[in-house]
Formats: C-alpha cells, structure tokens, sequence
C-alpha cells in the first residue's frame, strides 16, 4: 500500500507515522514544509526505515505538489497539514487560508487528475482522507448536547474557519468529482510531540521552568481530551471500515475545565518531581481570546458503530505524557 502523508512532522502526523512505519506493508512518502511547529529531529530518525521517504515541501506549491501525487501514485493521501494554533490564526490569517484552504485546495486538485487517470481496479483502492477538527462546529453551552456528524458547521476563528472551508471543499470533490473522501473531526488531542504552544505541553514547561502559567479568563472553557495514540488508531479503523463521502467524529468522551486540567497537571508534576514547591502557585488569570469557544464535546457513536472505541485511559495517559515532556525537555 502506497500511502503520502501530509504534514507528518506535526504532532498527530508523527505520531500516525511511528504508528505505521514499521509495518512493511505500507510504503511512506512523508510531505511537510517542516515550519516552527515540526518535529524535524524525530523526521530525520525516520530515514532508516527503507519503506519511507521524506520531500520538503509546501502543499501551496501546486506544481510541486501535482508532481509528488503523479510520481508517487499513492493508493491513499492522508492530510495532516495544517496551521492549527487559534491565537497565531487571530494575529496572522493569512497563513492560514494559504495552507490549510488553499493547500487543501492543490491537493485535491492534484488527486482528482491523479484518480481520473486510474484503472477502475486502481480506483477502487484509492482514499482521499482530510484530518480535521471539532473546533469546526463552533461552540456549546455547558448542557446542550455533544456535537454529531450532521450539525451545523459554525466556525469562530481564523484557524476554524479555514479547517471547516477545507472539509467543504474536500466533501465537494466527493460529490462533484465523485472522488472517494473521507473527513474525519477530532477533539482536542495530547501526548507526545506536541508543540509547546499548546495547552497541555505549555503548562508542563512552565512548571519545570517555575514560570507564569497563563489561563484566559477564568479558565472554566470546557474541552473533550483524547490521547493521540487514539485518534491515529481511528484514522486507521476509518480507512478500513469507513463508508466512503462520509464524516466521523472521534472522541473520548471525557470532558474537563481548563483550569481542573492545569491544575491536575501541576498536581502530578509535583509528585513526579519531588519538589517542595507547589506549581499551582504559578497559575495566573489573563485577558480572555478574542472569540474564545466555551465548550467542544463530539458524539462518536457514528465511529462506535463502526466497532471503534478509545482504550486510553485520560489520569494514566495525561502521567505518560508528563513524564515524557519531562525527559524530553530542552530549553
């Protein structure tokens, strides 16, 4: 199975590819622009493995791009690429729409003359899979119910804006083209190899750094958290028993305050560290984000029936992940 990953040196991206590489199998053609957010180190470790390759490049580079599919002819694309931190989407958008609209734009462009060329046997194995997001549907309130498959699309930043812009796309060319799609929206995802932007790795920095733990407004937003080895086991439970132009939501199920999970942290921080300092002390309110989203939580009953369930318990998997920032850490 030939298969080119977009933006593997992301954090679900990387963790997808360790996933996979080791199968033979599969053959690996790993597509990144490697931006300040990209695991670059753990991609080069990647370079023994005789089924993979790695190409630097922009999926806004059409011709570059169409090039790589013709060349490659994958039997799947599996799309990663993205910018994805909602407070760099606020300050700069631009970079946004290029990548995560027109990006996706080129991509599917590239497969639909790609597919068009196949054998009807060759078709039939082909996946076009767009890796997206919960914050597309917007927001809730703390007791409306968990968002399904066919709500309302409803996007509230940049970043969401652009993600929701491509699945409409990626679901058209399903519909238009007849390309076989796949779009798949997950909640809020931790572990290892994130970038420290984020939430969970930044309040782990800044308790071994004894630095300000920033928390807008009153940190009382709501998210649904899943372990990241889940969702790339779902990816790849959806690229076996998924129904072709379909969407899937895929979540855990477990659901916190902002403020209970940087607590939380803090709290397995200081017994892992041993130290008499208390982290909690660090935690500072700061002025709300513009637009902030209150609640995402996502029905995956839709996925459930396809015989998938998340295994990863959130208090284990959370102290695996402390424990690796811990050891991986680099000023």
């Amino acid at each position: 199975m030939r298969v080119l990953i977009l933006g593997g040196a992301g954090f679900i991206g990387i963790n997808f590819l360790k996933t996979i590489i080791k199968d033979k199998k599969y053959k690996i053609l790993n597509i990144d622009k490697l931006s300040y957010a990209s695991n670059k180190k753990e991609i080069k470790k990647l370079s023994i493995y005789k089924n993979y390759t790695f190409k630097k490049i922009d999926i806004s580079n059409y011709l570059k791009i169409n090039n790589v599919i013709h060349t490659f002819k994958p039997n799947k694309i599996i799309n990663f690429a993205a910018e994805t931190h909602v407070d760099n989407s606020i300050k700069s958008s631009l970079e946004f729409i290029k990548s995560n609209y027109l990006g996706t734009y080129n991509l599917l462009l590239s497969a639909q003359n790609f597919y068009n060329k196949l054998s009807n046997l060759n078709k039939k194995k082909f996946i076009f899979f767009q890796i997206s997001t919960d914050e597309v549907y917007g927001s809730l309130k703390k007791n409306d119910k968990k968002f399904s498959e066919e709500h309302q699309i409803n996007p509230r930043s940049p970043y969401s804006a652009t993600k929701a812009g491509s699945d409409h796309l990626v679901k058209s060319w399903f519909h238009t083209y007849n390309l076989p799609v796949f779009v798949s929206h997950c909640s809020n995802n931790f572990g290892p190899f994130q970038h420290k932007e984020k939430l969970i790795p930044k309040t782990i920095e800044c308790c071994i750094l004894k630095k300000t733990i920033p928390i807008y407004g009153k940190g009382k937003q709501i998210r649904e958290w899943i372990y990241v080895q889940d969702h790339v086991d779902a990816i790849l439970h959806i690229l076996k028993f998924g129904k072709i132009g379909q969407s899937y939501n895929i979540g855990s199920g477990f659901e916190i305050e902002n403020i209970n999970l940087v607590k939380q942290i803090c709290r397995i921080y200081n017994e892992l560290s041993k130290s008499s300092f208390n982290t909690v002390k660090l935690i500072k309110y700061v002025q709300d984000r513009p637009g902030h989203d209150f609640r995402y939580a996502l029905s995956s009953k839709k996925i459930k029936n396809l015989k998938w369930k998340n295994k990863y318990n959130f208090d284990i998997s959370l102290t695996r992940t402390i424990i690796w920032y811990m050891n991986n850490f680099k000023k």
